[in-house]
């Protein structure tokens, strides 16, 4: 069963959530330093993320699967939010240079199909980030958080579907290595837990991140010897409309 924008608007809200919050913040940061001049989006609930890149990036957007459900972001400004279907998002090819997707692939009713369809609005020296649950972790297997609902995913299993989509790991990380409980204990020694859970237990991480790049490969000839082929492409603005009456999913 997957959330609603409702429940993980709730979550990041509380305490854990906002642990969760800036934890995978600073890995995201960590990789995506500087966004000046790009589009980024965010697919699934990202809002929580992407609010870090506001004013920085030339161009941001929130896309909200419809059967997760979406609300306005950001609560002022104009509206950077819009719901859409996971397997064909509104935008043009090659179009996005930096997409993040998170309570995304583990709520795909294919996944196969949302990363395809992601590897076609990425532009060809496109960046993705997935995050997402860790099937040997413990907060996969509580659905007290976002992270215990869905389809969890090994290493293993994430390479093969990217692989399989085209693209090419480039780097792993685990994180969220306390306990999946809201308590204070929790809170005020998150970052021991990670700093350590990382080095002795990451296999059991609550989360897998995996940063990988679009490849486009193309045939020559008859011998099927394979190209790079790189293509600038213009990149529109996301088309925006109001697709819920709830003005925040970043709180």
């Amino acid at each position: 069963m997957s959330l609603d924008v409702l429940d993980l608007r709730k979550f990041y809200a509380g305490d854990l959530g906002g642990v969760v919050r800036r934890v995978l913040t600073q890995r995201i940061r960590a990789r995506w330093r500087h966004t000046n001049g790009l589009t980024m989006m965010g697919l699934g609930f990202a809002t929580p993320y992407l609010t870090a890149f506001r004013g920085e990036a030339l161009r941001l957007g929130a896309l909200m699967p419809a059967a997760q459900g979406a609300l306005v972001w950001p609560s002022s400004g104009p509206m950077l939010s819009v719901m859409v279907e996971g397997h064909a998002l509104p935008l043009p090819d090659n179009s996005v240079d930096r997409l993040l997707a998170v309570h995304s692939l583990e709520a795909a009713g294919s996944a196969h199909a949302q990363l395809r369809e992601m590897w076609r609005v990425l532009t060809p020296e496109g960046r993705l980030i997935l995050i997402v649950p860790n099937r040997r972790g413990v907060w996969s297997r509580r659905d007290a958080t976002p992270f215990g609902h869905g389809q969890p995913y090994s290493r293993g299993q994430l390479e093969r579907l990217l692989t399989d989509a085209l693209f090419t790991p480039v780097q792993w990380e685990t994180a969220l290595h306390m306990p999946p409980v809201d308590r204070r204990f929790v809170v005020r020694w998150a970052n021991v837990f990670e700093r350590f859970g990382g080095k002795f237990s990451a296999r059991f991480a609550g989360v897998i991140m995996v940063e990988a790049q679009k490849e486009i490969m193309a045939p020559i000839g008859t011998a099927g010897v394979a190209r790079r082929v790189r293509h600038m492409a213009t990149v529109p603005a996301v088309p925006s409309r109001r697709a819920g009456s709830e003005r925040d999913g970043g709180r």
